[in-house]
């Protein structure tokens, strides 16, 4: 039995007729003239997202230069058809590309990480957001203001960084790796000078190779201290080499 809406009843078997005002049918014509716009924005999209993925990939970050590539594109192909789909009659030409914040929200959350110690990931994540509004401002077809938004990020990711370097305010972890013939005077003299700086030790590792004994640890701080740790640890005569290695998973 057909019901006013021109739907059949499915529990008689019949199947069930979609009205026409609900599916979205294009034409070639239509097609090609809205391909034609599209593919300027998406390149712009790609580009944008590729200046910043570039940057995060020398830095050997999990969101690359595929990841953020793809995000800016995703982001600026959503905002596209949020518009389309909405139609002429439509006001609300924002809803699908209202959604994009909180799917990269989630995308974003992935790449926190809690450990005891601190919070790694946290300008990964805010890079990816900032990246996928720049994708949006390509899709909506505002070419300079994303440009200027990647200028500003890659200045912010670059540029601010080494100056708080610079001036002592970054802190950023360094692994030293301290080597010796004793271990237990090794880690009196790691202990004394951590004392002596207020620091506390934490995620040791030790190990020997025949009669080289090392010991491995993780310090978060400015520039200053740890120049003083690494030169009191080398001044030590219970040591007899101390080497420090960037952390891989630093900001």
């Amino acid at each position: 039995m057909a019901t006013d809406s021109g739907s059949f009843n499915i529990e008689a078997g019949k199947p069930m007729h979609i009205p026409s005002q609900f599916s979205f049918r294009f034409s070639e014509l239509d097609q090609m003239l809205l391909s034609s716009g599209v593919a300027k924005r998406l390149l712009w999209a790609c580009m944008m997202g590729g200046a910043v993925g570039i940057e995060r990939e020398w830095r050997h970050k999990a969101s690359g230069l595929r990841t953020n590539m793809l995000i800016c594109l995703g982001s600026a192909f959503f905002t596209l058809l949020s518009a389309v789909l909405a139609g002429d009659s439509n006001p609300d030409k924002g809803r699908v590309a209202s959604n994009i914040v909180q799917g990269i929200g989630f995308l974003g959350a992935g790449l926190i990480l809690h450990n005891r110690n601190r919070v790694q990931g946290l300008t990964s994540a805010a890079t990816v957001f900032v990246v996928a509004s720049i994708g949006m401002a390509c899709g909506a077809g505002l070419y300079i203001p994303a440009a200027l938004a990647t200028a500003i990020v890659l200045v912010a990711l670059q540029l601010v960084g080494i100056m708080e370097s610079r001036v002592g305010w970054k802190l950023y972890p360094l692994v030293y790796e301290v080597r010796g013939r004793d271990q237990d005077e090794i880690m009196g003299c790691i202990l004394a000078v951590l004392d002596r700086v207020g620091r506390r030790l934490h995620g040791v590792e030790r190990d020997g190779i025949g009669a080289l004994q090392r010991v491995a640890f993780t310090i978060t701080a400015t520039r200053r201290l740890h120049d003083r740790l690494l030169a009191e640890l080398r001044a030590s005569a219970k040591t007899d080499q101390v080497m420090v290695f960037t952390d891989s998973e630093d900001e």
